[in-house]
């Protein structure tokens, strides 16, 4: 299959690796720039998404944020432009529901089709093909692109409608920051009452209380490794995502507005690029005791 991909950033990057290995004819653009990496492998880099829409029958889209997704999409030499009927294009940020939908029904009107397909499982996830795509859109496109998704994730499933993969999404996020903040909440009282909080961690991963972010931002708080994966920043703009859709659904999220004062503390102590493992260093602050220094 002839494949565009757009935004080759820490996810993007190994995710169209990925592609590439299962036999794609990939057509790469990216702001930064397309990586060796890729060109080796055979991918083809090229000037703007007009031109990567123009040469495809897929176009994949993986930026941070949603005016970054409408300006790659229908900015100046966007794929719009390149877009012609029965093309499918497939949203694979982490963007609002509600411009999901109006994205959508954009490219609907110029004969394309349209899937929002969000993941999780972070870079770990996407250089191991291990991510969970959470899915928006018809049957029909999907059905087409699933052989793609399958070279970039394990857990791949269709939701409903467009829009209903970001909604996922968002749940996904809430969930993960307020288990990020449960885990260091839980590590910070091991360590202040002075046990070991490696052996604690250990401990807890056989029992109930054991969970992916336990396994890995655990460790990442225990050995101070907060440099990203999936950096503060984006969480941050993950959660805005949940609070003005609950705000708007007439919805109270009152630990994850928590979670997201954590990660706002963070980013005041110059923050806002480490690792979201790193909202721990919130609690910290106030605590003023950091995991695994002691009792004091």
């Amino acid at each position: 299959m002839k494949v565009g991909f757009i935004g080759l950033g820490i996810m993007g990057t190994p995710m169209a690796l990925n592609l590439l290995k299962g036999g794609h004819t990939l057509h790469l653009h990216s702001r930064s720039g397309v990586p060796q990496a890729l060109l080796d492998q055979g991918g083809v880099a090229c000037g703007s998404g007009k031109e990567v829409a123009a040469a495809v029958e897929v176009i994949v889209t993986m930026v941070p944020d949603t005016p970054h997704v409408e300006a790659v999409l229908f900015g100046e030499n966007g794929v719009a432009e390149g877009l012609s009927p029965g093309k499918i294009v497939v949203d694979m940020s982490s963007i609002s529901p509600i411009a999901t939908k109006e994205f959508a029904r954009r490219i609907n009107e110029l004969g394309g089709e349209y899937l929002d397909a969000p993941v999780s499982g972070g870079e770990v996830g996407a250089k191991n093909a291990t991510l969970s795509i959470m899915v928006g859109g018809p049957r029909s496109a999907f059905d087409k692109v699933k052989p793609l998704f399958e070279l970039m994730g394990k857990n791949i499933t269709l939701v409903g409608g467009n829009g209903d993969g970001q909604t996922a999404k968002v749940a996904n996020q809430i969930i993960v920051a307020l288990t990020i903040e449960a885990v260091a909440e839980a590590l910070l009282f091991a360590s202040k009452a002075g046990a070991d909080p490696a052996r604690v961690r250990e401990a807890l991963m056989g029992g109930f209380a054991s969970s992916k972010v336990l396994e890995v931002h655990g460790e990442r708080m225990i050995k101070r490794a907060f440099q990203p994966g999936f950096r503060i920043e984006l969480h941050q703009k993950d959660l805005n995502l949940a609070l003005q859709s609950a705000k708007a659904l007439g919805l109270s999220l009152p630990s994850t507005a928590t979670a997201q004062e954590l990660f706002n503390a963070c980013a005041a102590h110059g923050g806002a690029a480490w690792d979201h493992s790193g909202l721990v260093r919130a609690l910290e602050i106030m605590a003023n005791h950091e995991v695994g220094s002691g009792t004091r």
